[in-house]
């Protein structure tokens, strides 16, 4: 069997079980409760009848999964893809239940989608499935019982909708249903850029504890979406040399360094940053083997694999995306020395801002952008700070230390409030 056909057998949930058991068998986790941490609390699945723009009828599948609500209510994204299906979110819920413990939030994990293409579907087809979704879920969303934010193929206009819808059901306006709203409607500042900016915090802290310093150094960010992009334009800021990013169509390099500021300005009239002139074309998986200091894999999972982990030549691996690493590379880039910052943590600040979000919903509060900044560096900071303890008094990489503390949460909350009946 091939390095790649050995690793496609793989699925991510049969990933978040595995990381699951092998830190419940490290932290000698109480049988009982482990069994119940291997299954969501709730799983829903709904059918989504919508009228397309051309008269017929279109029958999507839709999910919400609430993983674990030991902490708190639930928290997690929505995602138009293709490919949802119900071990796929059950999965994403589970990393988001370790994710919110990690850094400390009264949360527990939550994922929903669509099954659809939501590339070919129009903004009215878009809104009429969104809507009928939520109602379709209305039973188990809500502030205090689950808060659906942002994912992949949907944005703040899809959460005003939910919100709306919401609020339609309840008769009253209820802003904190859902986060990543428009600022109007109780959005908060700051939450478009928080997760590539809480990967530049994490990073930052990485590198004063590996004593490198970030001025000139050469980092290297495949997927320039929302977070790889916001997190090349703050260490560009930094003064790092960002040699190269990359996109769905490939990706620009240059030794010397990109104008970041002026490849953004470029990405905003609506092209690739393969367009970029200041730089030699570059594929996607070439980036990843690029001799860099900092790699931030923001794209999406599977992208560091056996195959090519031999070739990462980064000293800190940050990642930007949900699963960019598969568990045989994984232990490659470990027995090589590479830090590599798992993603419940390197990318947790979107639900950390998300989080403040919530709370200045309920309060009908709202916080300065600088405010909310300097609590997501103190929020990442701190849990990265707790990270590498527990990697130095284990003697374990920090992916495993950042689970065992996540798992670790979750599993003392469900101790101390026992198992009804």
């Amino acid at each position: 069997m091939t390095a790649k056909s050995q690793e496609a057998r793989y699925s991510m949930l049969e990933v978040a079980l595995a990381q699951l058991d092998a830190v419940a068998e490290r932290l000698a986790l109480d049988p009982g409760i482990h069994k119940r941490l291997r299954q969501p609390q709730r799983s829903l699945i709904v059918s989504v009848p919508t009228r397309m723009d051309d008269g017929r009828l279109e029958v999507f599948t839709g999910f919400r999964v609430q993983h674990d609500l030991t902490l708190g209510p639930t928290k997690g994204g929505i995602r138009y893809h293709p490919g949802v299906n119900l071990d796929e979110v059950t999965a994403l819920a589970m990393l988001m239940s370790w994710k919110c413990a990690l850094i400390g939030l009264p949360y527990g994990g939550a994922k929903g989608g669509i099954c659809c293409d939501a590339t070919r579907m129009s903004q009215g087809e878009l809104e009429r499935m969104t809507r009928r979704y939520t109602s379709e879920i209305l039973l188990v969303i809500g502030p205090e019982q689950d808060i659906p934010a942002p994912d992949l193929y949907t944005n703040e206009q899809t959460m005003a909708w939910m919100m709306d819808t919401y609020s339609m059901h309840r008769g009253i306006t209820t802003p904190g249903v859902v986060t990543g709203k428009p600022l109007l409607l109780g959005g908060s500042l700051g939450r478009a850029e928080a997760t590539g900016r809480g990967v530049y915090y994490v990073v930052k802290a990485a590198a004063r504890e590996l004593d490198t310093p970030l001025k000139g150094a050469r980092v290297v960010v495949q997927g320039f979406g929302n977070v790889g992009a916001v997190a090349a334009k703050l260490f560009y800021e930094e003064d790092c040399r960002v040699i190269a990013v990359s996109d769905s169509k490939g990706g620009i390099y240059n030794a010397n360094g990109l104008n970041i500021a002026k490849v953004l300005a470029e990405d905003a009239e609506g092209g690739s940053v393969t367009q970029h002139r200041d730089g030699d074309r570059i594929s996607n998986e070439e980036i990843l083997e690029l001799d860099c200091d900092i790699l931030v894999p923001a794209a999406t999972e599977g992208q560091i694999t056996q195959k090519n982990a031999d070739q990462i030549r980064a000293r800190i691996v940050a990642e930007g995306a949900n699963g960019p690493t598969t568990p045989e590379a994984d232990q490659m880039l470990a027995a090589k020395g590479t830090a590599v910052i798992p993603d419940i943590l390197a990318n947790a600040g979107g639900v950390a801002v998300s989080y403040f979000e919530w709370v200045q919903d309920l309060q009908q509060y709202f916080w300065h952008e600088h405010q909310i900044n300097e609590r997501l560096s103190e929020v990442m900071i701190a849990a990265f700070q707790r990270v590498v303890a527990m990697s130095r008094k284990e003697q374990v990489d920090l992916r495993t230390a950042a689970l065992m503390l996540a798992v670790k949460r979750v599993a003392d909350g469900k101790r101390l409030r026992g198992l009804y009946p």
